[in-house]
């Protein structure tokens, strides 16, 4: 007889009824198109805000493709994989597979969002066949999931964006709130504490709703594949050309430009970390690890496949972002929240409007240039410092971007799996990540 749980009867429901990210995106385009027109946006000006956004968000959109891309392709080179495949083989229990996984890619993901966001699924699939092989009972499934809840700690990491523009002089609330060195927001007491508990809380977690009928990862025949070496081409007689490729001197020669690249950004321009220059890293570590052109193109090919949800829908979303940013939209959130706040509901609340406008802003980045204003003006409004108001929006940021298809897709997509097995796990860690967020954000100093 089967023993089905709660959680397994959840995300079964979930699974059911949640919808594609880019069916949804369609359906909350015409929601809000018609809520813009309901607060009183006349039909040009709304036409207006949907045309201008559609199409803002192309280089972004091309900088995330290349991170998921890149950090893939960096997940299969020989150092890395060896390592994952190292560090899979010490755990000797169910629950020590989660810990284990958990910390490895939240660690990753704590230095850059995108390589744990791009290599989580990975370290999933090895942590899994290892256990499979040791006969150690792992669903893989809900153990994809909770790696991939674990990169929520991006939030408050290296790589957080609206805590490393507010540190920036000259960002575009100087003149409003001045400048907010890191150690007020990412490295504040508040947000150490948050990192330090949600991780050992969703370890916790992930160790008592693992299911109970568990699917190992061979079940999935194509995730399996992933844990496999990446075929080569055989060792044939070669042209000049071909053996050109397979030859270290042209991955050598563009890692020393790539190394002259970063620094002049670095230190000739005396620029920080950003999108831009995190591609030139991973760029630089992928062509330095697989050594020659040929291993580097065969990886590409198979990590592009994990990048394909990003290249249409995050256009659509940038439609919906033109809604909120040229329309009244977003202003009249800002205000019903800022009307019934006080210091002690403000965490909360700034947490939600974040949820929900993350539902149809695809980047924390994006959501604070829209929010940051009226979130800030808003915190100074009801008594709270202006960093409690942003890491409290971060909170909101990520509880969407572990409820909304998009990102269960982008997971899927790597994992080669339906992102419907396993969103509703994702749900369930969302609110946890929520609730942990809300209570740290509200009494917690920073």
């Amino acid at each position: 007889m089967t023993q089905e749980t709660w959680a397994d009867r959840f995300v079964r429901l979930i699974g059911r009824f949640v919808p594609d990210a880019i069916s949804a995106a369609i359906f909350l385009l015409f929601f809000l198109f018609l809520a813009a027109l309901l607060i009183g946006n006349d039909f040009e000006k709304t036409m207006d805000a949907w045309y201008r956004g559609l199409w803002m968000l192309l280089p972004f959109t091309m900088q995330m493709t290349l991170i998921i891309v890149l950090s893939s392709v960096l997940g299969q080179t020989a150092v890395f994989r060896n390592s994952v495949r190292k560090l899979s083989s010490l755990p000797k229990t169910t629950n020590q597979v989660v810990a284990c996984a958990v910390l490895l890619n939240a660690a990753l993901s704590y230095f850059y969002w995108g390589l744990g966001l791009a290599l989580g699924p990975i370290i999933a699939v090895y942590f899994a066949r290892e256990a499979e092989r040791k006969k150690i009972q792992v669903d893989f499934l809900f153990l994809l999931a909770t790696v991939w809840a674990s990169n929520a700690v991006w939030q408050f990491g290296f790589s957080a964006s609206a805590p490393l523009l507010m540190a920036t002089p000259g960002h575009f609330l100087e003149g409003t709130v001045g400048i907010l060195p890191l150690s007020s927001t990412i490295w504040s007491p508040a947000a150490i504490i948050h990192e330090i508990t949600f991780t050992i809380a969703l370890v916790t977690v992930g160790c008592l709703l693992m299911p109970k009928n568990r699917r190992p990862l061979s079940m999935f025949p194509e995730a399996n594949k992933l844990a496999q070496p990446v075929e080569q081409a055989a060792e044939a007689a070669r042209s000049f050309s071909e053996r050109l490729e397979r030859n270290s001197i042209m991955a050598i020669l563009l890692s020393v430009a790539l190394l002259a690249w970063l620094y002049f950004h670095f230190i000739t321009k005396g620029l920080g970390l950003d999108i831009n220059s995190l591609n030139v890293i991973l760029l630089f570590l992928c062509f330095a690890m697989h050594r020659n052109v040929n291993s580097f193109t065969g990886a590409l090919q198979h990590a592009v496949l994990s990048s394909w949800p990003l290249i249409v829908i995050y256009h659509l979303y940038a439609g919906i972002a033109g809604l909120i940013q040229y329309t009244t939209l977003g202003e009249k959130l800002g205000g019903m929240v800022a009307s019934i706040s006080t210091p002690y509901t403000f965490p909360l609340l700034a947490a939600l409007t974040g949820t929900l406008v993350a539902f149809f802003i695809p980047s924390s980045g994006g959501q604070w240039a829209i929010q940051g204003f009226v979130t800030s003006k808003a915190a100074m409004a009801v008594g709270v410092s202006v960093q409690r108001g942003l890491l409290a929006l971060s909170v909101g940021d990520h509880m969407g971007n572990l409820m909304t298809p998009f990102w269960a897709m982008i997971i899927a997509g790597i994992a080669r799996v339906s992102f419907r097995e396993f969103i509703g796990y994702g749900m369930i860690y969302a609110a946890l990540w929520f609730v942990v967020g809300v209570i740290v954000f509200t009494f917690a100093p920073c």
